[in-house]
């Protein structure tokens, strides 16, 4: 048995905090089918991150399926800031209160990982069920496995490069056995124009200066004719790790840094009940639009219905999901996600994307 909860438990509610199934209770007891807003945003990011990526949407929305409810939502891959509420709800606050827990689960988690993946610039996936999941073909090199089982470096890649199918690319592991500079030049003098790249996955404790010494495994092999292998580096490679090694490094191997991103700690609150702006302390009470200019970062969050500033276009960025408890939009695949994502961050540096234009703190 594997200890997660099935779709089925989470339909049911049964992923729950305890004290909202006793306030649906406590409601359902006392008549109250009261109708309120919330709305789903953070007041700050992990890290010194300045952005986010939203995720889970696709979750959200198969999770409210079937919920009476009405949810507005940013699309799945927008790009927003703290105080910018990235998805609302509108209904009889018991119908669905009992889905906060999951639905901030799904958002929080998804979107950790979704910034921390693009901040990095992920192009692939490894895991086979991953790339099946986003209709792409699993990427990866050798294991360390494959180069002790065999007993040499050449050896375990000429093995690789009998046995696997031509499509996949040929990148030779170089730090299993001996120093990382010999085995480049000899698994690219046994490969020669089929070796696409070499991996260095150096442990730290034998590590040193990694950007010297790929500076090294660089030269040795533009020395000897092999301009057109590449260079991967994998191992404990975050994103700040990446703008450092940029210069000699063409490619990264990045999994724990992604798998274990900071989570986005999303929050949920009520804003309205029955038509009247009603929120907990520190909070700005209100249904609320959220416009972004056209070809921009710059957003603006303001009172529901309101006119938009001068100076648009305006997007609203808040769209209809679920309506009436159904789905009401198509949701894309993961690659035009990808593409949205990229299109918004073009020409802007990874480190200088700021909390632009204007910001209210609701």
């Amino acid at each position: 048995m594997f200890h997660t909860a099935s779709d089925a438990d989470i339909k049911a509610g049964e992923v729950s905090d305890v004290y909202f199934q006793r306030t649906v209770e406590i409601l359902q007891a006392r008549g109250d089918r009261k109708r309120v807003k919330a709305e789903i945003y953070l007041k700050s990011l992990p890290e010194d991150w300045h952005w986010g990526v939203l995720a889970g949407i696709e979750e959200a929305a198969a999770l409210l399926d079937g919920v009476p409810v009405d949810v507005r939502a940013m699309d799945e891959g927008t790009v927003f800031a703290p105080y910018q509420p990235v998805l609302t709800l509108e209904g009889v606050y018991v119908d669905w209160a009992q889905y906060e827990t999951a639905l901030l689960g799904l958002l929080c988690q998804a979107s950790g990982i979704a910034s921390n993946a693009f901040v990095g610039g992920c192009d692939g996936v490894a895991v086979t069920k991953s790339a099946e999941l986003i209709d792409a073909d699993p990427t990866g090199t050798i294991p360390h496995s494959l180069v002790l089982m065999v007993g040499d470096t050449v050896e375990a890649l000429k093995a690789f490069h009998e046995v696997i199918e031509p499509k996949v690319r040929r990148v030779a592991l170089i730090d299993t056995l001996q120093d990382e500079k010999f085995e480049a030049i000899r698994v690219a003098e046994a490969l020669g124009k089929d070796l696409f790249a070499v991996r260095l996955d150096t442990p730290s404790s034998r590590r040193g200066d990694l950007y010297r010494i790929v500076e090294e495994v660089r030269w040795e092999l533009n020395l000897r004719g092999f301009e057109h292998v590449k260079i991967v580096a994998s191992g404990g490679i975050d994103e700040y790790e990446i703008l450092r090694l940029n210069p000699v490094v063409d490619s990264y191997g990045v999994g724990t840094s992604i798998a274990n991103a900071p989570v986005l700690n999303f929050a949920l609150d009520i804003m309205e009940i029955e038509g009247r702006p009603m929120a907990k302390r520190g909070k700005w009470s209100g249904a609320k639009d959220v416009l972004r200019r056209r070809g921009t970062l710059e957003t603006v969050v303001q009172p529901a219905g309101t006119p938009a500033p001068a100076g648009g276009p305006w997007d609203a960025l808040l769209k209809p999901l679920v309506t009436r408890g159904r789905v009401a939009r198509d949701l894309p695949p993961p690659r035009t996600i990808r593409d949205f994502v990229l299109d918004q961050l073009a020409g802007v540096p990874l480190d200088t994307i700021r909390r632009q234009g204007l910001r209210r703190d609701f």
